[in-house]
């Protein structure tokens, strides 16, 4: 599905961001990508969909190596490509509906998208997805109205309208509250499990990332320095990646996965408030 094979990124005069990063989604899983500032976790999930430019290197998705293709082609293959940014990015001037059916605008034709005619079905799928995230009933808000909670969700259901083969997120709980950041995680889990969409989650809560995640990669100083299952995450690894510290606060214990299987399966995101 996703394969990076010795990603790079330098910059002029500096140091380098990435040094030849590796690593394989071959199945629908939630991967968490966790480092501490400057590690390059922000750095390698754009560059998987060129939003910076990688020195060196392949980003394979399928077959194709995204790195090698021209203007047209990777506009293109970003339609396969869903990305949920920290800052939300969405058109504060525009409603909800409208900023979630943006989603769709590599597949209508301009005159349309100018139009904000959309086909009936991209409509219906708009509003499941916002029932689906917890927005229902705000279609015709203004995403300036909206909390940081709700314009996440937004992006969310943006980011997912596209029916993408691949989901990138950065940094989505960075500016929430504790519980909104369980609930976004949450959906983005269930969403990225329902549809089987290989999702890549650029996190900095280490809790989050083993709770809600499949697997964990931790990046230091631009480099791979774990890539295993979040089980696995242990004070031996945290040191790794991050240096010497006490994690026995940090690392999930037992009972904290239980529960967390259990609000996986038996919570539906649909029945929370859509204020967070």
């Amino acid at each position: 599905m996703l394969e990076l094979k010795n990603i790079s990124k330098e910059y002029p005069k500096g140091p380098k961001a990435l040094d030849n990063v590796s690593f394989r989604v071959d199945k629908p899983q939630v991967v968490a990508i966790i480092g501490p500032s400057g590690a390059g976790k922000s750095t390698l999930i754009r560059c998987i969909n060129r939003l910076v430019e990688p020195s060196n290197g392949q980003v394979l998705l399928g077959e194709t190596d995204i790195v090698s293709l021209n203007k047209k082609e990777l506009r293109k293959m970003r339609r396969r490509i869903g990305m949920i940014f920290q800052e939300y990015n969405l058109v504060e001037r525009l409603t909800v509906m409208e900023n979630v059916l943006s989603g769709r605008l590599g597949y209508v034709s301009l005159w349309k998208a100018y139009r904000r005619k959309f086909p009936p079905q991209d409509i219906r799928d708009a509003f499941e997805l916002l029932e689906r995230v917890g927005l229902s009933g705000t279609q015709n808000s203004r995403a300036d109205a909206l909390s940081g909670g709700q314009r996440q969700r937004v992006g969310i259901a943006r980011a997912v309208i596209q029916a993408p083969d691949l989901l990138l997120v950065d940094e989505p709980t960075a500016s929430l509250d504790p519980k909104t950041s369980r609930q976004i995680m949450r959906i983005l889990v269930e969403l990225a499990h329902e549809r089987h969409t290989p999702t890549l989650i650029n996190i900095h809560d280490v809790s989050l990332a083993q709770t809600f995640s499949d697997r964990i990669i931790g990046l230091c100083d631009g480099s791979v320095v774990f890539d295993g299952p979040s089980s696995q995450l242990n004070a031996e690894v945290l040191t790794r990646i991050y240096g010497e510290e006490d994690w026995s606060t940090t690392i999930r214990k037992d009972d904290d996965e239980s529960r967390s299987k259990q609000e996986r399966g038996q919570k539906d995101v649909r029945g929370e408030a859509a204020a967070g």
